[in-house]
């Protein structure tokens, strides 16, 4: 009975893993005949801040190719995102406590939500002033032409830094949720918390401490942020499920039960 069970969630996971892929792969197929616009609407920030007339370059044979390709994918997810998660939420709800869905469902809206914010703010903020900074400190005999390739995986990188950076309140609720750390235990951990943020900045941004700033700065805000939520949200008593676990041989006896339910449905079915 046991097997059956885990054979049929396996079955349902890859039901809608295949949902979510269909899903990605419409809206691809969809955006795909503006792929190049597209990468032009992710590198204006870039081209911008270059000296007029100034254009990338690509040293692949099929990169011209294969980069805008990329960008219409990541496109493409990013708009089926909310469908993806409904999936992994219809997955994983039923087995879930009434306070645990109540709980679980506003978080994957807040996380998205953050997340897509994180990435705005990427793009129309933290790429202005951080290309502007380093082309006018590039020196005047050389002639800037960034690689398109090289662009697309430093815009991915920067977009997944600033997205997760983002997510810094919804963690600290979780854990101050479930009782993990305290309130009071996160106040007292703040200066650790600010050296960290400038260190994981250091090592995430480029060598330049204007990206370095404009990353730890927005981490060591939305980590107050955090805190001011979390005193909201505190674990209730009333959380704590009003079942009890059943035990190996209750477990046993209700498995046995449903079997022999099953096979009388089937002995009488036509």
């Amino acid at each position: 009975m046991s097997e059956d069970t885990f054979i049929s969630h396996l079955m349902e996971l890859r039901d809608r893993l295949l949902r979510s892929l269909l899903a990605v792969a419409i809206v691809f197929l969809c955006v795909f005949p503006w792929a190049s616009t597209l990468y032009d609407v992710l590198a204006y920030p870039m081209m911008r801040a270059l000296p007029e007339g100034t254009k990338m370059i690509a040293t692949g044979v099929v990169t011209p190719f294969l980069v805008p390709v990329k960008v219409a994918m990541m496109v493409a997810f990013l708009a089926v995102l909310p469908y993806v998660l409904y999936q992994a939420w219809a997955f994983v709800a039923p087995g879930l406590y009434a306070h645990e869905k109540r709980l679980v469902l506003p978080l994957v809206v807040a996380s998205t939500i953050l997340f897509l914010l994180g990435v705005a703010f990427c793009y129309f903020f933290v790429f202005g002033v951080v290309f502007d900074f380093v082309n006018s400190i590039a020196p005047k005999s050389i002639s800037v032409a960034p690689d398109i390739e090289n662009y697309l995986n430093f815009v991915l990188t920067m977009f997944l830094a600033f997205g997760v950076t983002f997510e810094v309140p919804i963690v600290v609720i979780v854990l101050v949720r479930m009782g993990i750390v305290s309130v009071e235990q996160l106040t007292s951990f703040r200066p650790y918390f600010i050296v960290g943020a400038f260190v994981v900045a250091a090592i995430v941004t480029p060598p330049d401490v204007v990206s370095q700033l404009l990353l730890a700065t927005p981490m060591c805000l939305l980590y107050e942020l955090g805190i001011l939520a979390a005193r909201f949200v505190r674990k209730q008593k009333g959380d704590e499920d009003t079942c009890p676990p059943l035990s190996d041989s209750d477990m046993e006896r209700e498995l046995d039960k449903i079997e022999a339910e099953e096979k009388g449905r089937g002995s009488h079915a036509p």
